[in-house]
């Protein structure tokens, strides 16, 4: 695989890549697809945005009101992008953190952290201080741009080398401070096309993180094949959503889709479905972005009540919902229809394919499914034949889905690569059934990962949190079925000898859970158990913990 000349002079992300023949095929079969040899697309998103539709119009939005124009997100960026280079000493191709929740800054932050060449590795605002430790270290990564609201946990981390700069404080040497005295406009790195423009980061069934690597192209083409084709946004449109901005499903349908429509994006925090609904009739939201755990959470308050008639809330400005993030169960669907007359796009994406690959809208949709292959991808079922290459499987059998586009899996320096990437296909892990008409109907995971509210939950990683602690002697995280969320994380624990099984020893784990992790992995139920079942070599069997009813669930 022929790379372009890189504009970066820290080569690390480049040559960190796989190796040509463990690439996926990549296809670009669509005009809108081949993209000249030399794109940076903060600047695509930014500055030809504003050549193409003036800089007046709005472009982010706050939930207190506060809108910035697309000529004023201009000016705030390329001030901060002048810090990033001028005043840190950043350099294309370093690797900059970001951190915190989602609001205007952040976006800001990543699109100057992309106009000055550099790789943006944005994590969660909930990510504890030992993950950050670990993606730190994985990704070199040398400076970090972070919510003043969210500082104290990667100071905590104590990452060697790494330049913190808060911003949303009163500080003088505040992000925010510095870049008052910037100029107001930043000549953007002339990068590749294929240069590194993020990492992101997610959790395998091993629990260790894999580090996703996209590309400047990669950016544009998820906007240019799901966004432009299936959502099909207007300049007039609103965006909202639940997803962080450190999830590549909440940068893609808060911060892409809507800088490359020339919409406006709402950028907030809403913790229950009562503030989602609230957020969407108070700025009148046309394009919502969030899990079917949310689409469910938001219809327990809305009511049975049919379009037309009085509701709790008027959500009526909403024309397009998006589904993505766990499966969407069809009675989901047909109750959200039922309730706002809105047909919910349902779609199927990954961290490592940056964001939705298979989908439908409108009249296409047909519920219980998720979809067709998003034009510009290819999507077929596959099963590993008796030689370890993929075979076919016939229409109406289950088997693994393999998708590949414009864009593909490339892990930071991880065997792993090998096991996502087979064939030219990335191979995602979820077992699916193609109907005769080519519309993909999601059966179940294909490994031990545990999907809940959204959220991907590696069992492992929260089962070495558990075993640290100096009361338990065994444990095993697996996921439940659970009608709202997907399915739940339940931790099946062996207490030492003299420990008591009992509501104080559960409530100890989860605090202890909950200071090493991100709350959502934090285990909803634990099962104490005598003994946890294993093979005779050892192996621990946790389909049979799948399958079992709880001794004792707390």
């Amino acid at each position: 695989m022929h790379l372009s000349p890189s504009a970066h002079l820290d080569t690390f992300a480049r040559d960190h890549l796989p190796p040509p023949e463990e690439w996926p095929q990549l296809v670009f079969d669509r005009p809108e697809l081949r993209y000249p040899d030399r794109l940076n697309c903060g600047a695509e998103l930014l500055d030809r945005t504003v050549a193409r539709f003036g800089a007046e119009r709005p472009a982010l939005r706050a939930d207190d009101g506060e809108t910035w124009s697309y000529g004023e997100l201009l000016r705030r960026t390329d001030r901060i992008a002048h810090v990033l280079t001028g005043v840190l000493g950043v350099v294309p191709g370093n690797r900059v953190l970001l951190r915190g929740p989602n609001s205007l800054h952040l976006a800001a932050c990543w699109l100057a952290v992309m106009k000055a060449g550099a790789v943006a590795v944005t994590v969660l605002a909930a990510q504890r201080a030992h993950e950050l430790r670990t993606v730190c270290a994985m990704g070199r990564v040398s400076h970090a741009l972070c919510d003043v609201r969210s500082v104290d946990e990667l100071t905590k981390a104590e990452v060697p080398g790494l330049r913190v700069t808060a911003f949303g404080g009163e500080a003088p040497d505040d992000l925010l401070a510095l870049s008052e005295a910037q100029p107001e406009r930043y000549q953007p790195v002339e990068t590749a096309a294929d240069d590194v423009a993020l990492i992101a980061f997610t959790s395998g069934t091993t629990g260790q993180p894999k580090g996703c690597v996209h590309f400047h192209r990669d950016v544009l083409a998820v906007a240019d094949t799901f966004s432009a084709h299936v959502l099909r946004p207007l300049p007039d449109d609103l965006f909202a959503g639940s997803p962080p901005l450190g999830f590549t499903f909440g940068l893609g349908g808060l911060v892409i889709f809507p800088l490359r429509a020339g919409a406006t994006a709402l950028l907030g925090q809403w913790s229950g479905p009562e503030q989602m609904l609230t957020a969407v009739e108070r700025h009148r939201v046309s394009v919502l972005f969030t899990a079917p755990t949310a689409y469910r959470g938001m219809l327990s308050k809305l009511g049975t009540t049919p379009p037309g008639r009085e509701r709790p809330y008027d959500i009526t400005s909403l024309r397009r919902c998006v589904s993505a993030g766990e499966n969407l169960p069809a009675a989901t669907w047909e109750s959200w229809h039922e309730a706002t007359g809105l047909r919910l796009i349902n779609g199927i994406g990954a961290t490592e394919m940056l964001h939705i690959f298979v989908s439908a809208a409108d009249e296409a949709i047909r519920p219980g499914t998720t979809g067709v292959a998003v034009p510009g991808f290819e999507a077929r079922i596959v099963e590993t034949g008796p030689e370890g290459d993929l075979m076919p499987v016939p229409d109406g059998e289950p088997g693994l889905l393999a998708v590949r586009g414009p864009v593909g899996c490339r892990y930071l320096a991880d065997p792993r690569q090998c096991e996502y990437v087979r064939d030219g296909w990335n191979i995602t892990g979820d077992t699916y059934i193609r109907d005769a008409d080519g519309y993909f109907r999601y059966v179940a995971r294909a490994d031990d990962m545990i999907v809940s509210a959204g959220y991907n939950i590696a069992g492992p990683e929260v089962e070495d949190v558990l075993l640290r602690h100096p009361d338990v002697a065994e444990a095993a995280v697996v996921g439940r079925p659970d009608e709202l969320r997907g399915q739940v994380v339940v931790a099946h624990v062996v207490l030492r000898d003299g420990v008591e099984a009992g509501s104080e020893s559960a409530q100890a784990l989860r605090e202890f859970v909950t200071a090493e992790l991100t709350p959502y992995k934090c285990p909803r139920e634990i099962v104490f158990a005598s003994s946890l079942p294993r093979t005779p070599t050892g192996k621990l069997q946790r389909f049979l913990l799948r399958e079992a009813a709880p001794e004792r669930p707390i």
